[in-house]
């Protein structure tokens, strides 16, 4: 069972996000992301280095384009070649892994985080986050939307201004809103 707002976080189960733990865990990723978005454009081992200390981890040859979003840092696990394109958001409340291979176009925003739909539970300040989990050669289009709990599978192409709402399998193409699959990839 799940005690601190954290474990709560994670398991998905509605948890306090003005907890001081997770207010100190956010303030510190800023700090980083400050440094990450204010670097010179020639400071990509800067840049490297600090992505390594702020993701839970990330795999062999990634780049990562400023300005970059993102809520703890610590909660996103990604694999080897991955590319994050210029306004990207990822609201890691939850896991969010990315697999081998994966390119985010700009805009892109991943988003574990999602709150009560009753109104007077949404009044009480309590937020739930579900996790994101993406294959591996996966391209997601510019100004995708990705929602709480949706998996991508392998080898799937997600076209630019989708809001994939729902799990997409593998080897396919997916466009529009809701997200929805118009052909498989050979």
């Amino acid at each position: 069972m799940a005690t601190t707002e954290r474990q709560k976080m994670l398991a998905n189960q509605p948890y306090w996000a003005a907890d001081a733990e997770l207010t100190a865990m956010r303030l510190a990723a800023q700090q980083q992301l400050y440094r990450f978005n204010h670097s010179a454009p020639a400071q990509t081992d800067l840049r490297q280095t600090l992505a390594r200390s702020l993701f839970g981890a990330i795999g062999l040859n990634s780049e990562i384009i400023p300005p970059f979003h993102c809520d703890y840092g610590c909660h996103i696990r990604a694999g080897d070649n991955l590319y994050i394109n210029v306004n990207c958001i990822l609201l890691d409340c939850n896991w969010v892994t990315l697999g081998d291979n994966v390119l985010l176009a700009p805009n892109v925003q991943l988003y574990t985080a999602y709150h009560p739909v009753e109104p007077t539970q949404r009044q009480t300040g309590v937020e739930m986050a579900a996790p994101i989990t993406i294959g591996n050669n996966v391209w997601i289009g510019g100004g995708a939307i990705v929602c709480p709990g949706v998996t991508i599978g392998d080898h799937t192409t997600i076209g630019a201004g989708s809001v994939v709402t729902k799990s997409v399998p593998a080897g396919v193409v997916a466009v529009g809103n809701p997200c929805r699959v118009i052909r498989t990839v050979a």
